[in-house]
């Protein structure tokens, strides 16, 4: 049974896209050094400060200072995101933010999708120890009808996404009885269980968007390969890659399918019924492996010489993803890629009451 409530939220006093910034894991050194530069109170000098001790002193003097103030009443938050896709698409995501009691998987109340890795947990839980304030939302689908903002001025507009405090919605009764699935945000989530053990404080901010909501979408991550001359999957031949791409979008996905692009050969190959595409690829095993959600730079690295191959794939429905989460199985890296990534600091979620 998904516990979920509303929360007395702490934001800053005066908000500004110049104050947030994406979630930690996805800013390389050079962005980190352009979001400390462009503000002193901009929140990666607290999710990506080297000193979590140090960040945790800053986040309460800031709260001190004036420069966060925390909500009277709990309420929980609508949400809505406004973007532009890869696919150059504008579309509207919405959800709600709340505040969940953490579980561990073997209740199924919550399922994960992938795996984590020991190193990140170990950061975010020296962070939450120290500033016993969850900095980050993570992203959670569940299978039921789609939020409506409400009416009227939202409370926070910043950088395309618009926040509305609800204070008489009973999402408590709303998600009693929900399965929830880990979109994005699997070490914080773990992180947070972690710390509900050693703590006994068992509450995360999650943002809820239903799987059904019109603007979520799920983007395709291609897979490219260098030093793997070793690859060369027999296929279907195409004059060009956009011919062997639009043949697999035409692929039924009762079996995996993926172009494999290697210099001078574009062929459409085919795995077995019941596999996904990233399956299919997992295969492959992952030397010499990168990543990249932009077909066309996928097919630039393999024609400019950098890369032996690549092999596109169609986006992992969601459908397919719950499926698998429910059955205990742990998908592929990079199997999905949902886009965009939730904004931080626009609130955060105490621990203490």
């Amino acid at each position: 049974m998904a516990d979920v409530r509303p929360f007395r939220a702490v934001r800053y006093a005066r908000p500004g896209a110049e104050l947030t910034a994406p979630p930690y894991d996805v800013i390389d050194a050079g962005a980190a050094e352009e979001l400390r530069a462009r503000d002193p109170h901009n929140v990666v000098h607290l999710t990506l400060e080297p000193d979590e001790r140090r960040a945790g002193a800053r986040y309460r003097e800031w709260l001190e200072g004036g420069i966060l103030v925390r909500d009277d009443e709990p309420a929980v938050w609508a949400l809505e995101q406004e973007y532009v896709g890869p696919d150059g698409i504008e579309r509207q995501r919405r959800g709600l933010v709340a505040s969940l009691r953490v579980e561990p998987y073997a209740t199924g109340t919550v399922l994960p999708h992938e795996r984590t890795h020991a190193g990140p947990k170990a950061s975010r839980l020296r962070l939450l120890e120290s500033a016993r304030a969850q900095l980050e939302p993570i992203f959670l689908l569940y299978d039921g009808s789609p939020m409506t903002p409400p009416r009227g001025e939202p409370e926070l507009d910043v950088a395309g996404t618009r926040l509305w405090p609800v204070g008489d919605l009973d999402v408590a009764s709303a998600f009693a009885g929900s399965q929830l699935l880990i979109a994005d945000g699997h070490h914080r989530y773990e992180t947070a269980l972690e710390f509900a053990a050693r703590d006994g404080a068992d509450r995360m901010m999650v943002v809820l968007v239903s799987m059904s909501d019109p603007g979520l979408e799920i983007f395709a991550t291609h897979r490219v390969f260098a030093g793997r001359d070793d690859i060369d999957l027999a296929g279907e031949p195409f004059p060009t890659v956009e011919d062997a791409f639009a043949a697999l979008a035409d692929e039924s996905y009762a079996r995996s399918a993926a172009v494999l692009v290697r210099p001078g050969s574009t062929r459409l190959v085919h795995g077995v019924p019941g596999e996904l595409d990233v399956e299919l690829v997992d295969r492959l095993g992952h030397d010499g492996i990168s990543y990249t959600p932009d077909r066309v730079e996928a097919v630039r690295r393999v024609e400019s010489g950098f890369a032996d191959c690549a092999l596109l794939l169609r986006p992992t429905r969601i459908e397919d993803i719950f499926a698998h989460a429910r059955q205990g199985e742990v998908m592929p890296q990079k199997t999905t890629y949902f886009f965009p990534k939730l904004l931080s600091g626009l609130l955060f979620h105490p621990i203490d009451p």
